[in-house]
């Protein structure tokens, strides 16, 4: 019985180390599997964050827009924005097919240079497209969440000159948020 016993000890000790090594394995394959699927799969993953702040990048600068004889198509955006990252695809879409014909803006409302902008237009949730004719005359106002087809119909009604104005907002923006990073206090000077 005794001998049974000390067998069995031993047997378990003996175990031990195999599982801790197979339990190594197997974590180590996971985490592997992980950072290699991240790795592969980043552009999916981070793809309109990436299109978000390539916007602010390749963005005709307004100034020249309202003045070079094009339509306009002119988005406030911020990088934070869920709904602007969700729409970042089929704006690139867009921007993609119409750029030819279409000056495309894209002010982030977090940088302070647009202020005057984002008064003037009255933005106070975004995503917000306004749409401008050759002229420089406000067309179209889309706030919140709008699908491709919808911004293409406003974009078609530009190419054709109509002259009436609509306005579509949807329940699914986001709020600007107030920037603090540019106020000035008594202490952020020492």
């Amino acid at each position: 019985m005794f001998i049974v016993i000390n067998t069995l000890i031993v047997q378990s000790d003996s175990r031990e180390p195999i599982l801790k090594n197979n339990l190594k394995t197997i974590l180590f394959l996971i985490i592997s599997f992980f950072i290699i699927s991240l790795l592969l799969f980043k552009n999916l993953l981070f793809k309109s964050t990436y299109l978000l702040k390539s916007f602010g990048e390749l963005s005709v600068n307004p100034e020249i827009a309202f003045t070079n004889n094009k339509p306009t198509f002119l988005e406030f955006y911020a990088e934070w924005c869920e709904v602007c990252k969700e729409m970042a695809p089929e704006v690139s879409a867009l921007k993609d097919e119409y750029e030819k014909d279409i000056n495309f803006v894209f002010l982030n409302v977090d940088n302070q240079k647009w202020g005057n902008y984002i008064k003037k237009f009255a933005v106070n949730g975004i995503p917000q497209v306004n749409l401008f004719d050759r002229k420089g005359n406000l067309t179209s106002t889309l706030i919140g969440k709008q699908d491709e087809i919808k911004i293409r119909e406003s974009i078609n009604k530009l190419e054709k000159e109509e002259k009436t104005y609509e306005e579509i907002i949807n329940d699914e923006f986001s709020t600007i948020q107030e920037n603090k990073n540019y106020e000035v206090s008594p202490r952020s000077h020492g």
